[in-house]
């Protein structure tokens, strides 16, 4: 009897690579951010155009997605009537959702705290992929491994500086909801992936995404100056991080339990808080807290993929 072959997604040693290359991208998201909010001369109170810098991001994203994803097919790749569906579902989660309320709630609270409550949205990824949509099974092993790796987020977070202070409302509230819609992006995108292209569904729901949110930033009178090439630079890296990482994430979430690849995301802030420290000289991040705070973050990973391996 022919067996089936199996992806290269599947391969635990393919699902690490790709996961750090993800979670790598993303981390340097957040000093490359504060570095294009300085070329722009961006302040915290510009929410609208903070908005609209993100919507030309992931406009550009969604460009550069379509267009590999045409290249390799060596077709225009275009959504089918019945795949326009999958698209605006994700989009609302992945993009407008995740990320209007990420930059509004990030304006009113500090960034220590903003990226502790980011690193929960493992925890609520992994409940709402068991509990809500029953694709996998919740267990004591997922549990633990959640809070052990959750321990090193806050760790290296902490100490990195105080907490900071901001409105729990228009802040902290808005930033946890964000966590609730990457959960929601990542259940509906394992769900539609066993049908469509998770290619297409990322270009086009970044496209979209992108295109409303530049919408929403131009309204309240967002404005954006680019003064020369660096900025333009800055952009464009930050469209090819979320252009390269979601796609290589979305087919990761195809081939795998959403437990097994959304618990590399504590890696991100990880990631983060070390790449600013080297990039923008904010406080030292390599030190022995470090190191430790990385010890929890891989032994939670560790502790949520023995449980993966074993079923």
């Amino acid at each position: 009897m022919k067996t089936e072959k199996k992806s290269l997604f599947e391969k635990n040693t393919a699902v690490i690579f790709g996961a750090m290359i993800c979670c790598l991208l993303w981390g340097s998201a957040f000093p490359f951010v504060k570095i294009g909010y300085r070329l722009l001369d961006l302040d915290a109170s510009e929410t609208a155009s903070q908005i609209l810098f993100a919507g030309i991001r992931f406009t550009i994203a969604g460009l550069m997605v379509i267009l590999f994803g045409s290249i390799t097919q060596k077709k225009l790749m275009i959504p089918k009537k019945t795949e326009l569906r999958p698209v605006m579902v994700v989009s609302l989660f992945q993009t407008i959702g995740q990320y209007i309320l990420y930059y509004i709630g990030l304006a009113h609270t500090s960034g220590v705290r903003g990226a502790i409550i980011i690193g929960t949205n493992v925890f609520v990824a992994i409940l709402i992929s068991s509990l809500l949509f029953r694709q996998e099974k919740l267990t004591m092993r997922k549990i633990i491994g959640s809070i052990v790796g959750f321990l090193g987020v806050i760790l290296i977070n902490v100490a990195g500086g105080s907490l900071g202070e901001g409105s729990f409302l228009k802040g902290d509230l808005l930033v946890f909801l964000c966590t609730f819609c990457y959960a929601f992006s990542s259940v509906f995108m394992k769900k539609y992936a066993a049908t469509y292209d998770t290619v297409m569904i990322s270009g086009y729901q970044f496209f979209l995404g992108g295109i409303l949110m530049t919408v929403v930033g131009l309204l309240p009178g967002g404005r954006l100056y680019f003064a020369d090439g660096r900025s333009w630079a800055v952009l464009l890296y930050l469209a090819f991080v979320s252009a390269a990482a979601y796609t290589i994430w979305s087919r990761m979430l195809k081939y795998n339990p959403v437990s097994k690849v959304a618990v590399y995301g504590f890696m991100n802030p990880v990631f983060g808080v070390i790449l600013s420290a080297v990039l923008l000289k904010e406080g030292s991040a390599l030190g022995l807290v470090s190191v430790i705070a990385l010890v929890l973050v891989c032994a939670g990973i560790v502790i949520v993929n023995r449980e993966n391996r074993r079923r």
